[in-house]
């Protein structure tokens, strides 16, 4: 039976409630009760007195490929619970294993391998895949391979989320791709996200894809055809379309801060998520890494081709929410929705994203300047930053 912890004394913020000073107490991997007082009688004690905490839902990341030296198409446990156990340093609790454009055999491998994973109590929960190609437009490839880009096939999706264990929950394509938006009535229909990325669509392109049922686009402003005034394409689309949820990377290397306070005034906090399209390298030293079987130069910033492109992030959760609220403003209620709640909602996830008795404990206690002190996932602290070895043990 897992141990009871109560937290009290700290700022309770979610994405609906007003925030206030309160106490949590969690049994059993789930919030019991989340009230201005409770008795303190808890295995676990983490009184908050003094400290000027927070404590907001853990982050879920929709859109991560790797960390730590691992990868998704590694295509072992190893690498996914490597993963899993990296992840609560930043307050991620759960996260979608990304797949990237490669042959049909190591996306199948990877996938198959995703289909037996579970994660242990105080790693990241995996709960679900992202299908990140190859069904996009050879013409916005970014990072993927563009050998292995291939046109959308409901029957090869089929093989896949068959091979997944039904896992898959959202899948990044180009709808103006032969057979696009006919691929997205039938994903749709089976209960899949579809999202658009990777596309050079146009604005017309993009209504009949929003119509054919698409309502996620896949890491905002980057490998997609941009705003036009005679032709608002994909950008122009996901900004002004209330039917569009959007993943943005708030690193201010993939999109200047202008452009991330641009998204959030546009779409609001409702309809925004942050991601990190992190690689392998997220928290490793600055140096050569291998994604899809190319070098990637890693720095302390950034991460890029031989040729200069991007090739995914370094970006930690934490961070792009610091980030978000120093350009914008925002409220800690409006980074928990942009964070946890609004994912949650999109994926069906209803035991995540909000504090609320019977939800899962997952948690992320912030300090005043939004750094991440503990992570709880499913009732166990998988997290402690160093100095409150006290919580470890008592």
């Amino acid at each position: 039976m897992k141990k009871t912890i109560l937290i009290s004394n700290i700022t309770i913020a979610d994405s609906v409630e007003k925030s206030f000073i309160g106490d949590i107490l969690l049994e059993d991997g789930k919030i019991t009760e989340a009230a201005s007082s409770l008795p303190k009688n808890a295995d676990i004690h983490i009184d908050a007195s003094g400290k000027n905490w927070t404590v907001v839902p853990g982050f879920i990341d929709v859109h991560i490929h790797g960390a730590a030296g691992f990868d998704v198409m590694d295509a072992t446990k190893e690498a996914l619970s490597g993963m899993a156990s990296a992840l609560p340093r930043e307050g991620t609790t759960c996260f979608l294993a990304t797949t990237m454009t490669q042959s049909k055999e190591a996306i199948s491998k990877a996938l198959q391998n995703a289909s037996f994973f579970q994660a242990e109590e105080t790693q990241a929960e995996m709960v679900g895949i992202h299908l990140e190609g190859p069904f996009i437009s050879e013409k916005q490839p970014g990072a993927q391979p563009v050998e292995h880009i291939t046109p959308p096939s409901e029957a090869l999706f089929q093989k896949w989320q068959k091979l997944s264990g039904n896992r898959i929950k959202l899948v990044t394509m180009a709808p103006e791709t032969e057979g696009g938006i006919h691929f997205i009535e039938q994903v749709t229909a089976d209960g899949v996200l579809v999202s658009i990325g990777h596309s050079d669509g146009t604005w017309q392109e993009m209504q009949q894809a929003l119509q054919a049922g698409a309502s996620h686009v896949t890491h905002l402003y980057n490998q997609m055809s941009p705003f036009h005034h005679r032709d608002p394409g994909v950008v122009g689309t996901a900004l002004t379309e209330d039917r569009l949820s959007v993943e943005i990377i708030a690193d201010f290397i993939h999109s200047h801060p202008k452009s991330v306070e641009l998204a959030f005034r546009q779409k609001g906090a409702e309809r925004l998520i942050l991601i990190t399209d992190a690689m392998r390298a997220k928290g490793l030293e600055p140096g050569i890494y291998d994604l899809a079987g190319q070098d990637v130069l890693v720095t302390e910033t950034d991460a890029r081709l031989q040729s200069g492109a991007l090739a995914g992030s370094i970006l930690t959760m934490d961070t792009a929410l610091r980030n978000v609220q120093s350009c914008t403003g925002c409220s800690i209620s409006e980074l928990v929705a942009m964070t946890s709640a609004n994912a949650a909602k999109e994926l069906g996830l209803s035991n995540k994203g909000s504090i609320r008795a019977g939800k899962d404990a997952d948690l992320v206690i912030l300090d005043e300047s939004l750094n991440v002190q503990m992570t709880i996932c499913r009732g166990t602290i998988a997290y402690i930053k160093e100095g409150h070895h006290e919580y470890r043990n008592s």
